[in-house]
């Protein structure tokens, strides 16, 4: 049986009142996900703190992410970055008009 193959740009509503999150594949301390914003920004006042590493790659879009005591910066296609195990960050503005497709794999930490 051939490989099932999916478009990552795919199967995207046309109607997303809230950020999107979809897992593709997880095991093993690894986790994969696709995140869709349409000018979704993480909650005022919210900081995400997450007990693993989590390495980001924008793959379409725009948007701004900050460090909790840093300046924001921000992200265009093809821009990646590591985030470590408890370092204080959020979503500050994505695209609007456009949707913003994330990359995420998320890393459990060694005990």
């Amino acid at each position: 049986m051939p490989p099932a193959i999916t478009n990552i740009f795919s199967d995207i509503p046309a109607f997303l009142p809230d950020e999107l999150f979809e897992n593709i594949l997880s095991g093993d301390g690894v986790r994969i996900e696709r995140i869709i914003s349409r000018g979704h920004v993480t909650t005022e006042g919210h900081w995400y703190d997450q007990p693993w590493d989590e390495w980001v790659l924008l793959l379409q879009g725009r948007a701004v992410l900050s460090y909790e005591h840093m300046e924001s910066f921000t992200l265009t296609p093809g821009d990646y970055c590591l985030i470590p195990a408890h370092t204080r960050h959020r979503v500050e503005w994505t695209a609007p008009a456009q949707d913003t497709i994330w990359l995420a794999i998320h890393i459990a930490s060694n005990p």
